[in-house]
């Protein structure tokens, strides 16, 4: 395939599974060995974000291999990382890098700026330096 054709394949992905939770579609986007996965992920995802939406802001190619960069926006509904719904809109930026062979992504990573939204619900608090360990 094409580093065109590999990036389509994984833009109508995100698109067509995992902005709207249509697990049945899994087969026709990623390999066999990883519908397991990719069906309890998307599925727990959208448990904690019912509304996620994935938007795809950049994508570059080579080879096998596509990186796109997402904004994902989405209401915390459901327990995130150990924590209760809080009801609050997130925001969050990620990078994701899929390698795609025969029309079908077989490997997926990536990485995601958790620490905003974990800010923006009070999971996280940075320290008023005055009341820091040096005093102030």
């Amino acid at each position: 395939m094409s580093t065109d054709k590999n990036k389509l394949l994984v833009r109508r992905f995100y698109e067509e599974v995992v902005n709207t939770g249509d697990v049945d579609k899994l087969a026709e986007f990623v390999s066999p060995d990883q519908l397991a996965g990719w069906k309890e992920h998307v599925l727990g995802v959208r448990t904690t974000y019912p509304d996620l939406h994935l938007t795809i802001e950049q994508q570059i190619a080579e080879g096998e291999w596509v990186v796109t960069r997402v904004t994902a926006r989405g209401t915390h509904l459901g327990v995130w990382l150990g924590m209760r719904p809080t009801g609050q809109k997130l925001e969050m930026t990620g990078v994701n890098i899929d390698r795609v062979i025969d029309g079908r992504i077989v490997e997926h990573g990536g990485a995601a700026n958790l620490l905003e939204p974990l800010l923006h619900i009070g999971a996280v608090r940075i320290a008023d330096p005055v009341d820091g360990p040096n005093g102030g």
